[in-house]
């Protein structure tokens, strides 16, 4: 190289470094240009979750969202972020075909949208891809516990670590995950002695979603946090504002002003200067 690159945002091995820091890591997924700006400067990891597929597109669950679309929207999160790590959630069967197959997919995503890892779900079964794709110069972001993809498998959404084999299960997922090269892994959904118990367990950052306030960081999903999707929602979700109700205030005002004519008035349209100048 010519010369040195002066990358100011959070790169993966700066996560991976974060394991046991007095200050949680801040994470929130994210999905857009203007969304990303906004949250940027306060967040240490984007992750443009496959929940798109429900909050923008309407989905029932993720398992609809293909390749292309998170490579869309991906790439206008990654091009918009000066601070934050971005990783991109590999949608369903992207991963879990073949290594090799994995590394195709993934190799595509950050060359095409300039995110700096990547996010798939599933603990000692994924192991072998999670070391290859390391080896290889990819970085992944692990995620294990209640895992969305396994949503037709597991009969749905439930949360997971109730009785010692299941707890026993999800300890080995996050310690193989570990050792095969992750530098950091989601919790989804588990208990939180179990997910105590994991974060004390490996050697790398866990990142809680319905998990414990003794992971090393935290996750939700922004327009959840931000109160734009309709409820119900899980019981790990605080809802920080509630944007679905301002937006609506605003459109209906919005419509008044159109209805009534008060909009647009006379600051909002153009004159005919050239008129003047005859």
């Amino acid at each position: 190289m010519s010369s040195l690159i002066d990358i100011k945002r959070v790169m993966p091995p700066h996560i991976r470094g974060h394991k046991g820091a007095a200050s949680p890591l801040v994470c929130l997924t994210s999905s857009s240009a203007p969304l990303t700006r906004l949250l940027d400067p306060h967040c240490d990891l984007l992750l443009v979750g496959d929940s798109l597929g429900m909050v923008l597109y309407g989905m029932e669950t993720t398992l609809g969202v293909d390749l292309e679309t998170m490579i869309r929207h991906s790439r206008a999160v990654a091009s918009s972020a000066r601070h934050a790590c971005i990783v991109v959630d590999m949608p369903f069967g992207s991963c879990q075909e073949t290594p090799q197959a994995a590394f195709r997919n993934c190799a595509r995503v950050l060359a095409e949208t300039g995110a700096s890892a990547v996010k798939f779900e599933g603990g000692r079964e994924m192991a072998e891809t999670i070391a290859f794709l390391t080896a290889r110069g990819i970085p992944v972001l692990a995620h294990i516990g209640l895992m969305p993809q396994h949503f037709n498998a597991n009969g749905g959404y439930k949360v997971q670590g109730h009785g010692k084999a299941d707890a026993d299960a999800i300890l080995e997922d996050a310690r193989a995950v570990a050792e095969a090269g992750a530098f950091a892994v989601v919790i989804e959904g588990v208990v939180e002695p179990l997910a105590r118990k994991v974060t004390s367990s490996v050697e790398i950052p866990t990142i809680g979603i319905g998990a414990s306030r003794a992971c090393d960081g935290q996750i939700l999903v922004a327009e959840d946090m931000l109160g734009l999707t309709p409820g119900p929602h899980a019981r790990f979700v605080k809802k920080y504002a509630d944007l679905s109700g301002t937006v609506g205030d605003a459109v209906r005002r919005y419509a008044e002003d159109v209805r009534t004519r008060a909009f647009p008035g006379d600051e909002h349209v153009y004159a005919d200067t050239k008129k003047d100048q005859k």
